[in-house]
């Protein structure tokens, strides 16, 4: 068995909170009731109990964030089927206060629908994909948060274009979009085909902002997740992003293109 990302990731946020309380691991161990050695196991990725991640929540207040946490690491299908970075991933989007998200295969888990992601999973092995697809449709729950976060999204023409399923899944997806895009706190734009080569052939990017905190970028291609925290690599995404605005349609010329498409299917 491969090693187990959210449990690392788990580690990982203890012992940043740790450092950041200034407390050393017999500090955290006394105020919790446990070991030092327990701490240095969490915080090694190497064993975490759901016990210890409440109590953690509740030193830290960090409302529900390590059980979340310890969730994640025990959910044997999101080990297996989540590319890495992703489960870090999720648990920064229900923190982030805008998304820039652009699309250059699929659409965006957060708008898919339900029968667009079952397909999908059919596509890739078919196991479980019912149930998998509802369960990921909880992830939209971030968007209606009781603080809506601004979410802008930029999709080349190709995703609209891409046949996943069948044509009426197609056309439900693509008025999801359509509805999607009346939302007051989201826009969302078409990079047209006729746009030719662009800033986003690279692949598929989002852009996480936070008012607490720096900007984060995730990527994903292949299977591949890749969370980026590295300040020189947010800005070339940004950079990106800015160029990908310039050769999008603008909001009413691309609901107009997803229309098109529509009635084509």
């Amino acid at each position: 068995m491969g090693e187990n990302r959210a449990r690392i990731f788990f580690g990982t946020e203890l012992r940043r909170l740790r450092d950041k309380a200034g407390l050393t691991g017999k500090e955290l161990s006394d105020a919790l009731g446990c070991t030092p050695q327990w701490i240095s196991t969490m915080e090694s990725g190497r064993k975490v109990s759901g016990q210890s991640a409440l109590d953690l929540d509740t030193y830290f207040k960090t409302d529900g964030y390590f059980h979340r946490l310890w969730k994640l690491a025990n959910d044997v299908e999101v080990q297996t089927i989540l590319p890495p970075g992703f489960p870090e991933y999720l648990e920064h989007e229900k923190k982030a206060t805008s998304y820039r998200i652009f699309s250059m295969l699929l659409i965006s888990g957060l708008f898919q629908t339900e029968n667009y992601t079952r397909a999908i999973l059919d596509a890739n092995d078919g196991t479980n994909a019912a149930e998998l697809a509802a369960k990921r449709m909880e992830r939209k729950a971030v968007l209606d948060r009781e603080i809506v976060p601004h979410t802008w999204v930029v999709l080349d023409e190709t995703v609209l274009r891409r046949t996943v399923g069948s044509p009426e899944i197609m056309r439900e997806q693509l008025n999801h979009l359509l509805e999607v895009s009346k939302r007051i706190n989201t826009m969302l734009q078409v990079v047209p085909i006729s746009a030719g080569y662009h800033a986003g052939l690279g692949g598929s990017f989002t852009l996480l902002t936070f008012d607490d905190r720096p900007d984060l970028a995730y990527t994903e291609s292949a299977g591949e997740g890749l969370l980026i925290e590295r300040p020189d690599r947010i800005r070339d995404k940004v950079v990106r992003w800015d160029l990908l605005r310039g050769y999008a349609l603008p909001v009413e010329e691309s609901r107009a293109l997803i229309r098109t498409v529509m009635e084509g299917l």
